[in-house]
């Protein structure tokens, strides 16, 4: 019987807390297809988990992980065989099924995608959820007419992963990119992904009371949530689109109509988790393509599986930039 490592999270008196173990196949969850795992990712999710901070884990214990990508050791479902590169991200993984830290996953073949052809395993988990979602709020936004001619798309939470993700893929397709962030020392790594200008957060009145705001941005990619969302809404132009896929900075969204119906300002919510499965792939192909960062490498940080546990503290605590990828498994 194949033993392995896994990070896995235990409920032990109320409190979530996760550590490597070692695991038989057979106490993973089911699912028709196992692979063996290379590399995973680490998310602000992964970190909410893992350290009881966030109540997302759903069942305990539970191997932990968002995302992962590999080879298929085995598949019962016809669409994928022994030897395929394959990843999966979001659904239930890390959260009610055991997830990507784990030297093997063991999924339902409808949450699998085919390693698209141009990236590495490794690639597809510097980009993983972050990447997906980016490149899925920038897809929702051109839906909603965003052209790099309308004007300033602004960025907030700019260092995170999504946000720095978001940054590079729109620079590439020409947007002019207003990235916001609270560290002022981080504007020249911004500057590298591919920021036009620097907003920093204590410069913007995000509390003020007027309905609506000098009109500043075409487009808006908000992982902040709270007042700073708010803010997005009073200040957008005639016609914007905002898309919101983060609440770092608070739940609760506290604005008025007039944006809306005076503006046609358009708020769009974005869920990577349990995105259809023919949009999925078409996302994940346009990562491999046109939303592809050209600098993806040079915002990854890698640690083994070993040293996991020691990434999450920062994240918590707002530190972290960039990518976290977690080396598993040399395939």
């Amino acid at each position: 019987m194949n033993r392995f490592r896994a990070f896995r999270i235990f409920d032990e008196d109320g409190k979530s807390q996760g550590r490597l173990v070692d695991l038989a196949l057979d106490d993973l969850d089911p699912g028709e297809v196992l692979f063996r795992v290379a590399y995973s990712a680490v998310n602000y999710k992964d970190a909410l988990a893992a350290t009881g901070t966030g109540k997302v884990i759903r069942r305990f214990p539970c191997v932990g992980g968002v995302d992962a990508a590999g080879v298929v050791d085995s598949s019962a479902d016809p669409r994928f065989k022994a030897g395929d590169p394959v990843l999966v991200t979001g659904y239930d993984m890390g959260v009610a099924h055991d997830g990507g830290f784990a030297e093997y996953a063991r999924v339902p073949a409808d949450w699998v995608v085919p390693l698209p052809q141009g990236l590495s395993l490794f690639e597809a988990m510097a980009l993983g959820t972050a990447g997906f979602t980016a490149a899925l709020a920038i897809h929702r936004l051109e839906q909603n007419e965003l052209t790099p001619e309308a004007g300033r798309v602004i960025v907030t939470g700019a260092t995170g992963g999504v946000s720095g993700l978001a940054i590079q893929m729109l620079a590439q397709l020409g947007y002019h990119v207003v990235a916001m962030t609270g560290k002022e020392q981080e504007g020249g790594y911004l500057e590298s992904l591919g920021a036009r200008e620097i907003l920093l957060r204590s410069t913007v009145d995000l509390n003020g009371t007027r309905p609506l705001e000098k009109a500043q941005w075409a487009g808006a990619l908000d992982a902040v949530g709270g007042t700073t969302l708010a803010w997005l809404t009073r200040s957008m132009q005639q016609d914007g689109a905002i898309a919101s896929f983060g609440n770092a900075g608070g739940v609760e969204l506290h604005t008025t109509v007039f944006p809306f119906i005076l503006r046609g300002v358009k708020l769009l919510g974005v869920d990577s988790a349990l995105t259809a499965m023919p949009l999925r792939r078409m996302i994940w192909q346009r990562l491999a393509n046109d939303l592809r960062p050209l600098h993806l490498h040079d915002m990854i940080r890698r640690v083994p599986l070993a040293d996991l546990a020691h990434v999450f503290p920062a994240m918590i605590a707002g530190q972290a930039r960039g990518r976290t990828v977690v080396e598993i498994a040399a395939i």
